[in-house]
């Protein structure tokens, strides 16, 4: 079944462009605040996903904190109302000036990774006079079994300290008075729907809770990061990810002891199905072998077909003609500028609306100006 867009107002704009379905993200944000509150757990949005000015300020009103990786996440949240004491900032690479920027605002936690960014926050941190909360990140050696550029909870990512590494760690955490160890955070990896992976976190969570037990130290926060996937083939049928049964597992599978608190840092699975990347035929070529559907749209504006080898479910919006079989390709000069092979269409002709679904996660967060492209505008199904 072809899915319902406002197709007449589509095409009085310029193409390419986003489109955002503000219902869809409220249903999604109402599913997760639901299942996530029956157990009291802490929703921290994964801003990487998506950092749409409106986009945050829409998540903000649902009460979440925020996931930043970087200071420009920090300041845009701040920005679109989220509560510093609700921002945890992680990042394997933080500069002094994105350090110095989370404690000017009083953020809620540090997630570090190795020795020297302890110093250095510690450093910063006794400069102004403050004291701060830090939690380690530390690889569990979960495999996530995704694509290996978005796993990463093993020993070969950059990743997190190791489990043989936190004794040296502790050790030196108890010389840096300035921070204050207050949890665990971990996070093994991006697009995963197989739950298995979660349940070996929990299983493996709780071993380093009771190694953190034996050196007498008790941990009040744990976060589990976030990854769980969507359903990229079929965004209609499965608009809202099962937060049901997700929070479920950790719930029956790692027991809080009394006065911990557990943290989660949803992405995709929050912003990624009310996206759509919309764009328009510029051509269609015949091949020796094959029909090429070449779009305005290009790797600029969707990276992940080409970096990770992604599908996206693609509709034509403007037609209702018999299917036919086409290499869905955009305009940038790389070969790898190409959506889906072999996909099954609506006959494709010059001038057509193409929809590529599920673009609302790492879309436009993700777009570049490579060969000097402008980048696309966004719109909301509310605001048409």
């Amino acid at each position: 079944m072809k899915t319902k867009f406002p197709t007449d107002k589509f095409k009085t704009l310029t193409t390419p462009f986003y489109y955002y379905d503000t219902n869809a993200l409220n249903n999604t944000l109402q599913a997760l605040t639901s299942e996530a509150g029956k157990y009291d757990y802490h929703i921290h949005y994964a801003v990487k996903a998506n950092a749409n000015p409106r986009i945050l300020t829409l998540i903000q009103q649902w009460g979440v904190g925020a996931d930043c990786v970087s200071g420009g996440e920090i300041q845009a949240v701040i920005d679109a109302g989220f509560s510093a004491d609700k921002i945890v900032f992680a990042g394997v690479g933080k500069a002094d000036w994105e350090i110095n920027l989370g404690l000017d605002y009083g953020i809620f936690c540090y997630n570090a990774e190795s020795i020297p960014e302890l110093e250095v926050i510690n450093e910063l941190a006794k400069n102004k006079g403050k004291q701060v909360q830090v939690a380690l990140r530390i690889n569990p050696e979960v495999d996530a079994h995704t694509h290996h550029h978005i796993t990463t909870g093993t020993k070969e990512d950059k990743f997190g300290i190791n489990r043989d590494q936190l004794e040296k760690v502790l050790d030196k955490l108890n010389t840096l008075d300035a921070l204050r160890l207050i949890g665990i955070h971990f996070h093994i990896g991006s697009q995963i729907t197989d739950l298995e992976p979660f349940l070996q976190l929990c299983r493996r969570t709780v071993e380093i809770r009771e190694l953190f037990a034996k050196c007498g130290l008790k941990i009040e926060h744990l976060n589990f990061g976030g990854g769980l996937g969507i359903d990229y083939e079929n965004p209609n049928e499965n608009s809202i990810p099962d937060f049901k049964t997700y929070f479920e597992l950790f719930h029956v599978n790692f027991p809080t002891e009394p006065g911990q608190q557990i943290h989660f840092e949803p992405g995709r699975s929050i912003v990624g199905q009310c996206g759509s990347l919309i764009s328009k035929v510029l051509y269609v070529k015949e091949g020796s072998y094959k029909k090429f559907a070449i779009l305005d749209a290009g790797f600029t504006d969707l990276i992940r077909p080409a970096l990770y080898g992604a599908r996206h479910k693609i509709e034509n919006l403007t037609s209702d003609a018999e299917e036919e079989t086409y290499d869905v390709v955009g305009p940038i000069c790389e070969s790898s500028d190409c959506f889906a092979k072999a996909v099954r269409l609506n006959e494709v002709k010059r001038g057509d609306l193409i929809a590529l679904r599920s673009a609302g996660a790492y879309g436009e967060t993700m777009a570049s100006q490579y060969n000097c492209r402008k980048l696309p505008d966004a719109y909301f199904s509310d605001l048409l």
